[in-house]
């Protein structure tokens, strides 16, 4: 299945109406319950970040630890194990009740490529989406953080956005985005695997729906190892070369 939705990307431009309409029920739907955990994310990253800190570190430093801990891990995890349970879910559930009404079927007897029509749209907004959905993520968790940070522990948020700044990096931000993307690309094509792999009618479906999400968040922690370790295996080499270069 994989590797047919991979040879459908040939017809992206054609069925944009399609992609546009499942990025709407991917992303738009979601906005409210990614700010609203991300908001808490950000509030509970400060509040515990800043109880380790007394005695050790100047709490200057708060902002600059919890931007990288939102934007290289919590913000891009967080939210694609959420939209796991939400997206997945969703698109399990629909592609499951076509399976066993055998609606999907009936595409095939038509010469409808059910993976063109079906799986690559929701492939293809589930990368967009989930990588819009985490930097919007990585704001509303500064915000809660900084708002966190004011209002518990009477940080000026000039000292809070000065250390922010300080220890910020673009390939941080950059590496939290192609986690996203990652990310978005299992949670949909889970969905897609087990609703077309759904039998058994009503309970098939639910077996199905409970198949894919389970299988996206653990598919989602174990990619968050591997491409954190690649990512940051690059980053350290690139750096290697430079200051090679630079002597």
């Amino acid at each position: 299945m994989l590797g047919r939705t991979v040879a459908a990307l040939r017809h992206l431009f054609s069925s944009l109406h399609l992609i546009l309409a499942q990025m709407y029920f991917t992303g738009v739907k979601s906005i409210w319950l990614v700010m609203v955990t991300s908001v808490f994310t950000g509030g509970v990253s400060a509040w515990q970040a800043g109880y380790q800190f007394k005695s050790y570190v100047p709490m200057r430093y708060l902002g600059g630890a919890v931007g990288k801990a939102v934007l290289i891990e919590l913000a891009p995890v967080l939210t694609a194990l959420v939209m796991a349970g939400r997206v997945g879910a969703g698109i399990a559930a629909e592609l499951g009740t076509m399976k066993v009404t055998e609606q999907i079927d009936a595409m095939e007897s038509m010469a409808v490529d059910p993976i063109r029509y079906l799986v690559m749209p929701r492939f293809v907004a589930g990368i967009i989406m989930l990588t819009v959905l985490t930097i919007l993520a990585d704001f509303i968790a500064i915000l809660g953080a900084m708002g966190v940070a004011v209002g518990f522990m009477e940080m000026p948020s000039e000292t809070f956005m000065n250390g922010f700044r300080q220890l910020f990096l673009m390939r941080d931000f950059l590496a939290g985005l192609i986690k996203a993307a990652g990310f978005g690309a299992i949670i949909a094509f889970m969905g897609c695997y087990f609703g077309f792999a759904a039998e058994g009618g009503a309970e098939g479906v639910g077996r199905s729906t409970t198949h894919a999400v389970v299988s996206a968040a653990v598919l989602i922690l174990v990619a968050d190892y591997v491409l954190a370790t690649l990512l940051f295996q690059i980053c350290s080499r690139s750096r290697n070369y430079i200051r090679g270069s630079g002597r």
